[in-house]
This record gives structure tokens, C-alpha cells and sequence, in this order.
């Protein structure tokens, strides 16, 4: 008999505080990140020592602004070939990657080749958010505690997961949007196990980031009215437009990867091509350099006109999407957020002014827009929505945002296979979860599926007499499994037919004699997916289903066929289309 698999344990306790110490752990280490980020920033653009995050817009190297991010580039291609090629990229889709084929396992030396290339590339100017690496940096942290102590190969996926979610919670102080992420992106599920260590690292990160930066939104902006009725429709409006556009990038961006790959050089110096670009977009809008979270908080707050934002939308994309596709090490989250935003802010100044009477708010155009980007591209539905509620504390947008994201996400499910974060590992033959769903074979008792009608044979019957009847051709002739009863009538075990035809066993041998194995049965008020893990763990293709009050009485047999047989309602549920209410027709009326 399986046990009956309970929603938590005891051992939940253990993880949970693993979590917690995690996600405290990878708080620290995004406010080193970020310390480490300021100084190479002031260092290489400034030419002092200082910690702070400042913005490199301000430099005053003319022409050798551009060979900046190149010298960045180099060191980060440097350190990709003969550290680890893991580090390239934005880091998310490769902790998916490890999540599905390599049981969560991360190279211990990512923890900090990804961080200290990120802080590089970042440092030197690169268009990137911090997000990307110190969720990467967490994940790979979290997996390494998980290959260090006793645990499952869940129970590393919980933690990788963990110190992904107390990063992003960490950098950004939006605690309920890294939980999401963590499911939408890296978890793929969404079960208690997993969602309670994940929420508590993602507070511990939280909490943390209170204590050394303060618990300010991390994108202040005014507080706006709460929109109208066709301000709400024209912001579902923008959200589609916004996903036409993030499945644009999408595909641009991967086109510009395959045409580094085309290019007769070896990948460590695509890098520095990149960076080359980077430099000199940098060169003509310096607000493209570095991570930019300055130039989300001004689109939002209207501080930037129609042309500065389309010029601001325009370059950020060139920059970000070469230098991404170059393989060089950053976020993608603040990026997308800097070219939406703006898109929307200049959209929303557009609206404003030729129909007034929508009553759209470009801050509110832009704030939408932002999240509706992130949703279209990466398919992280929930996550966008939040994130843009949790770093502003704009109340009135959750509305519009919901809508926005909505239609976001939509449109880029209608036009895009995969999306900016699978396509990568997708190429590589990886199959990635989008839709998570309750497990059907969970919901069906075991009572329900099983076979009643079953045809047992006696222990006392010689083989002889079975192989006899099994070459007749009963009714009986299809059936793979026979239950053995004793002479009192209870269950001894079961025999297959391959048992009963093997040759080598003569005929005067009595049915009982055969069995070498203990019966495995059921309960008939298990649910089939226990049943479908016992057949797994016993290795057999049928077990006995016992009565739910008694034992030792057999009900019937369950085997594989019965739990695929389950699965035509769910298949019907999902594809038949049918009426069930009709208008009734009016009566004509009775001849006179």
C-alpha cells in the first residue's frame, strides 16, 4: 500500500530555514553587486573610487566613451572562455536549463564568475540591469547549499529558486513579483512545498534590503488619478501594440545573435563588438549607458518630452539588443522596461494631445506599457503585472496594468512560439513548460477507474488447466493479469500471463506454487496519480484494488490502460465543443 501523500512535512522546516538564511544570504550579495557595479562605473568614467551607483551619462570622455564598454567587453569574453561559457547572457534562461535537465545542479564557480562579469559589463556601460546576475548569482548559490547538504533534486530546485526570488526581491524591493517570477520562470509549478521557502527567501531578501537601502519605491512616481473608462481601453489598446512589439524584439534580438555566430571569428570577442556599439550609441544619447534605472523613473514621472523618449526608446534598444546578442553578461528586465516605458510615455504624450478626451495620463501610458513589454516578451504574466505595482506604489495602475499585461501577453502567445527567455535553450532541443495545470490523474479515485469485472484464477488449479483455457479464447483471452484466490477466498497474489505460458514451467505445477512476489495493491479511494507513482516504485503494470474498509477484500484490478483510459474525459473536456441550452422555439399558434 503507497502512503497517501501529504501537502507538507516535517521536512518542509528544514528548507524553509535554508530559505530564509538563503535569502538573506543573496541580499547581501545584491548590495555588494551593486556596490561593485558603482565602482567599476566610477572608475571607468569617472576615474575615482566610490561605491555608489551612479549613472555614466555624466562623463566627460567624449570620443573614448566608446572604447569603454569594448575594454568590457573583452574582459567579459575573456572571462567566459576560460572561466565558464554559463555566464553569458542574461543568466535566467540558463538556471531554466539546469532546472529541467540537470536535476538544479549550477557550477559552484558561477556564483561568483557571474556576478563579478556582470558587474564588468554593467560597470563599463553596458545597457543592463542588475536583476539579470544577482538572480542568476542566487540561483546558482541556492544550488550549490543544494548539492553541499542531504537533499532531493526538488528540494535543490526549491532553493535555486529561493535565491533567485530574495535577488530580484533584493534589487528591486517588489517581494510578491520575485515569488511569481520564481513560478512563472524556474519553479514551473505551484505547490505548497515550494511556494512557502520561496515566499519566506523572498522576504528575508526584502527585510535585508530595508536594513541597508531603505524601503523607498524603487521607481518613485507621482501619484495618478485613477483612469476612466476609455482611458482604461485605450491602455488594453497600448498592451496590444506593446506585444506586437516585444515579439519584434524578441526576434530581432536572437537575429542579431545568429549574425554573431555567422561572423569567422571565435565568440570571445563578439563582446567586444558589442561593446564597440554600446560605445558609440553611448557616444551620441549617453542616458543608454549603464543600468538606467534613473531614465525608467523619469519616464514615468513625465520629466522627459515626445523626442527625448523615442530617441531614449530607439537607442536603448540598438544598444541592448546587439550587446545581448553579442553573449556578454546582463539583465534583460530594466532594459525592456526603458524601451517600453518610453514607447509609452511617447505614445501617451501623442494621445494626450490629439484626443484629449480619452483622459490618458502619459505617466500612466508609460507605466502600462513598461510591464506590457516585459509580459509580451517573456510570457511572465503575473510577474509583470506586480513588479510594476510593487517598484511604484502606484495604486490606480493595477487596473490598467492587468488589462495592459493581458493583451500583452495575448498577442505575443498568438504570434511567438517561445519567447525571449526559452528561445535560446529551446534551440538547444529543451522542451520548457508554459501552462501548469492541476494534475488530472489526481483528481480521479482509484474506485472509479478500475476494472470490476475480474476474472481470478484458484491456487489449487494445475497449470495445465489454465493453459488450456487461456488457448481457448474466452472472454477472458485479452487479459494480461489474474488475480489468485485461496481456498478461504482471499487474495494470495497475482500472476501475468507471460507467468502462466513460460515454458520452462511444467505443466503439473499448481497455480499457487508460481507466486514469488507479495500482492500490491490499493485503496480504492486513493487517487490515480498514487496509484500511477506505486506502479512506477514497484515496477508493475497493474495492482489490486482493495476495499476501502477492508483490506483484504479485492474490489478489482487497476492497471496501465485504465490510467490512460482516464485521460479521454480530460481530452474531451478540452476539445469537444457543444451547446447545451437551446432557445426554445416559439410555439405556432393552434388553427381556430
Amino acid at each position: 500500500m503507497p502512503r497517501q501523500f501529504r501537502t507538507l512535512g516535517r521536512r518542509i522546516l528544514w528548507i524553509s530555514t535554508l530559505a530564509v538564511l538563503l535569502g538573506s544570504g543573496v541580499a547581501v550579495a545584491a548590495y555588494a553587486l551593486t556596490g561593485l557595479i558603482g565602482l567599476i562605473t566610477n572608475l571607468a568614467f569617472y576615474g575615482r573610487w566610490d561605491f555608489s551607483l551612479s549613472s555614466p551619462a555624466d562623463n566627460q570622455l567624449g570620443l573614448w566613451v566608446i572604447l569603454v564598454p569594448a575594454v568590457g567587453g573583452i574582459i567579459v569574453g575573456i572571462m567566459a572562455r576560460y572561466g565558464s561559457g554559463a555566464i553569458r547572457g542574461h543568466g535566467i534562461p540558463e538556471a531554466m536549463e539546469q532546472v529541467l535537465l540537470n536535476e538544479s545542479r549550477i557550477k559552484p564557480r558561477l556564483t561568483w564568475l557571474k556576478p563579478v562579469s556582470s558587474a564588468v559589463a554593467i560597470g563599463s556601460g553596458g545597457p543592463f540591469g542588475a536583476e539579470g546576475p544577482i538572480i542568476a548569482t542566487g540561483g546558482a548559490l541556492g544550488s550549490l547549499i543544494g548539492q553541499l547538504l542531504h537533499v532531493t533534486a526538488d528540494e535543490r530546485k526549491v532553493l535555486l529558486a529561493s535565491g533567485a526570488a530574495a535577488g530580484m526581491a533584493a534589487v528591486f524591493s517588489a517581494p510578491v513579483a520575485a515569488v511569481l517570477l520564481a513560478v512563472e520562470l524556474l519553479l514551473f509549478e505551484r505547490r505548497a512545498r515550494s511556494l512557502i521557502p520561496v515566499a519566506l527567501a523572498a522576504v528575508a531578501g526584502t527585510a535585508l534590503r530595508y536594513v541597508l537601502e531603505g524601503n523607498e519605491p524603487m521607481f518613485p512616481m507621482p501619484t495618478v488619478a485613477a483612469p476612466g473608462f476609455p482611458a482604461i481601453g485605450t491602455y488594453v489598446v497600448l498592451g496590444l501594440i506593446l506585444g506586437v512589439v516585444s515579439v519584434a524584439i524578441t526576434r530581432l534580438t536572437y537575429a542579431i545573435e545568429d549574425g554573431f555566430a555567422k561572423l569567422p571569428i571565435h565568440w570571445m570577442w563578439w563582446p567586444a563588438l558589442g561593446g564597440l556599439v554600446v560605445g558609440c550609441v553611448g557616444y551620441v544619447m549617453p542616458m543608454t549607458l549603464g543600468v538606467g534605472y534613473g531614465n525608467i523613473t523619469a519616464v514615468i514621472s513625465g520629466q522627459l518630452g515626445l523626442g527625448a523618449m523615442l530617441a531614449l526608446c530607439l537607442l536603448k534598444l540598438l544598444s541592448w539588443s546587439v550587446a545581448l546578442g553579442s553573449g556578454t553578461s546582463g539583465g534583460t528586465l530594466a532594459p525592456l522596461f526603458t524601451i517600453g516605458g518610453a514607447l509609452g510615455g511617447a505614445l501617451g504624450i501623442a494621445l494626450a494631445h490629439a484626443a484629449p478626451w480619452l483622459g490618458v495620463d502619459p505617466r500612466m501610458a508609460a507605466l502600462v506599457c513598461m510591464a506590457a513589454i516585459f509580459a509580451g516578451a517573456s510570457r511572465a504574466f503575473l510577474t509583470s503585472v506586480v513588479f510594476a505595482f510593487e517598484t511604484t506604489h502606484q495604486v490606480h495602475g493595477l487596473l490598467p496594468l492587468l488589462g495592459a499585461c493581458a493583451a500583452a501577453y495575448l498577442v505575443s502567445g498568438l504570434m511567438m512560439r517561445n519567447t525571449i527567455m526559452t528561445e535560446k535553450i529551446a534551440r538547444r532541443g529543451v522542451r520548457v513548460p508554459s501552462d501548469y495545470s492541476a494534475d488530472y490523474l489526481d483528481q480521479i479515485r482509484v474506485g472509479d477507474a478500475c476494472s470490476r469485472q475480474v476474472v481470478s484464477l484458484r491456487d489449487s488449479q494445475k497449470l495445465s488447466e489454465v493453459r488450456a483455457w487461456l488457448g481457448s479464447k474466452t472472454s477472458a483471452y485479452t487479459h494480461q493479469g489474474f488475480p489468485v484466490l485461496g481456498q478461504d477466498g482471499q487474495l494470495r497474489g497475482v500472476l501475468t500471463r507471460r507467468n502462466l505460458l513460460d515454458a520452462d514451467i511444467a505443466d503439473d505445477e499448481r497455480i499457487g506454487q508460481l507466486i514469488i512476489r507479495p500482492i500490491i495493491g490499493i485503496r480504492e479511494d486513493h487517487s490515480l496519480r498514487e496509484a500511477a507513482d506505486h506502479m512506477v516504485e514497484a515496477n508493475v503494470g497493474r495492482l489490486v484494488v482493495l476495499d476501502r474498509e477492508d483490506a483484504t477484500r479485492m474490489v478489482g484490478i487497476l492497471t496501465r490502460g485504465d490510467l490512460l483510459a482516464a485521460h479521454v474525459q480530460r481530452l474531451r473536456e478540452a476539445r469537444h465543443a457543444s451547446r447545451h441550452l437551446r432557445r426554445r422555439r416559439k410555439a405556432e399558434a393552434a388553427p381556430i
